[in-house]
């Protein structure tokens, strides 16, 4: 392993060892006794580490240990939670360059795009230190005199929480500062494509946990494939499940998960547009659009797919996209001179091949030929051209997800036609449109507009901001984290019923002769 950004470094401060346990209850990590998932950089092919993956026998240790944890951490006041997690924060604080380096160099997006995750790690405990506060229910007035109506939330107990690669640290901050402010415990699920994050958060929380004398059992970790996934789903143990990932993974999610009853919280795949309209500021729309399409080489669920574009700018788009793309470098994301780093894994790349045979076997038209760079600084094979095509809303590629820097660019001539094509896909994460026409963007943002449940004008899809609630509509799965009011999610809802009089009237008028 090369040691030109501080990678070994960054692995000792963050207890980052050769060989890891994978399940933790807290500060107690079991022993290993099952397979070894073998970390690899895609920045350059090279074993970061190994993580032991969670046996069903430790899940059940795991869970029992989780829900005993619920019955005392409950009964903690909400602003003391959040006070133990104001420390998360700041542990983050200390940490966020190494974090931020092993983010960038296990998943392989840009050093400053880890930095930016660990800071919405960060910016989302701030958020749910304030939120411990303000964990509030309504009071009504009651129809019967001498009665007081009012609800309030309790939390729900444990929280099984089942994220993806591509925010491999966010994701489960976002979930988990507000759970745990709520008053429920947690079980963490990791990606296996990154599982060393994994290691290096609970690391983190350890160290808080310890000097608060939190119970083994409020935070925990389980690592493996799908199969612990689903041990998680099928558990009635575990009143909500949040997973983010795929639609096809979040359909048998949500299917295990409603036979028994439960609650999920699915973030599934986007297939997010910009309809760049006659009136747009192109220098915004392009800047927009070129982050949205290449960040994180285009594996975020909020990547820019499709460019929708009136057709009086469409040449003028496209002829300035070419030339932003030409001056693109691609290499290592640690270095801060490059602009894309490389897909997570082979497999990834053979999807992006695929997806390019597809385009042309369906009728779309290359306006960039992609391909796999080789060659010096693209030894792991993971680097690939980032990819413009023009192609039909229709087409079958055009409507899956492809996990990958490939931008479709599309035509249209009214506002309608254009609304028309950013909603006809089965995903609804984000969207946006580039205007300086106020009515074209209120249009946009009506309820006759976009179905997504991110609607932007004039900033990209790409990206959100903590203080608002995050998520889609559609086949995204319609669930709801980060900002806003998401915390009740987390929590069981009741409405209770005081009578302070000497009399109890019954509904309806009954009475009873006693």
């Amino acid at each position: 392993m090369s040691d030109n950004f501080g990678i070994k470094e960054a692995l000792k401060s963050l207890g980052i060892k050769d060989t890891n346990s994978g399940t933790s209850t807290g500060s107690n990590w079991l022993p290993n006794e099952g397979e070894k998932i073998t970390s690899t950089s895609p920045v350059d092919g090279v074993q970061i580490g190994n993580v032991v993956t969670t046996s069903e026998k430790q899940y059940d240790e795991v869970v029992k240990s989780a829900s005993g944890a619920f019955k005392e951490w409950r009964l903690m006041p909400a602003p003391k939670r959040g006070e133990i997690v104001r420390q998360i924060g700041e542990e983050l604080r200390r940490q966020k360059e190494p974090l931020g380096k092993l983010v960038s160099y296990e998943m392989g997006k840009s050093y400053q795009e880890g930095l930016g995750e660990v800071q919405e790690m960060i910016d989302i405990c701030d958020f749910a230190v304030g939120l411990s506060r303000q964990l509030h229910g309504l009071t009504m007035h009651s129809e019967r005199p001498n009665h007081r109506m009012y609800e309030q939330y309790h939390p729900l107990g444990v929280v099984g929480i089942i994220s993806a690669f591509n925010f491999p640290v966010a994701v489960w901050a976002w979930n988990t500062m507000l759970a745990w402010v709520c008053g429920d415990v947690c079980i963490w699920k990791p990606s296996e494509k990154t599982p060393l994050c994994g290691i290096a958060c609970q690391n983190i929380v350890n160290v808080i946990f310890k000097k608060n004398n939190v119970p083994e059992g409020v935070s925990c970790i389980i690592n493996g494939d799908y199969r612990i996934g689903q041990l998680l789903s099928n558990d009635k143990r575990i009143p909500l499940v949040s997973a983010t990932g795929s639609i096809r993974m979040g359909k048998k999610v949500g299917e295990a998960i409603g036979a028994r009853l439960g609650r999920a919280l699915l973030e599934l795949g986007g297939n997010n547009a910009i309809i760049i309209t006659e009136s747009s500021d192109l220098n915004v729309a392009i800047t927009g659009a070129l982050f949205g399409a290449v960040g994180t080489c285009g594996q975020r669920c909020t990547s820019t797919r499709r460019l929708i574009i009136h057709e009086s700018k469409y040449e003028e788009v496209k002829n300035k996209l070419v030339s932003a793309y030409n001056q693109l470098k691609i290499g290592n994301p640690l270095d801060e001179t490059n602009h894309v780093g490389p897909l997570i894994d082979k497999d990834a790349v053979k999807m992006y091949n695929n997806a390019i045979e597809q385009i042309k076997q369906q009728g779309g038209k290359m306006v960039l030929e992609g391909g796999v760079l080789t060659g010096a600084g693209y030894e792991s094979g993971c680097y690939v051209k980032p990819v413009i095509a023009e192609a039909s809303n229709d087409l079958q590629i055009v409507q899956d997800e492809t996990f990958a820097p490939i931008l479709y660019i599309l035509k249209y001539r009214e506002l309608e036609e254009a609304i028309e094509i950013q909603n006809g896909v089965v995903q609804g994460l984000s969207s946006a449109i580039m205007t300086t026409n106020l009515r074209e963007a209120e249009r946009f943002l009506s309820q006759a507009g976009s179905d997504c449940g991110i609607a932007n004008v004039n900033i990209g899809t790409s990206g959100a901001e903590i203080g608002g609630a995050f998520g889609g509509e559609k086949e995204t799965g319609g669930g709801r984290e980060s900002g806003s009011d998401a915390w009740k999610v987390y929590m069981r809802r009741q409405t209770n019923t005081i009578n302070y009089g000497k009399d109890l009237p019954l509904a309806q008028g009954i009475k009873f002769d006693l």
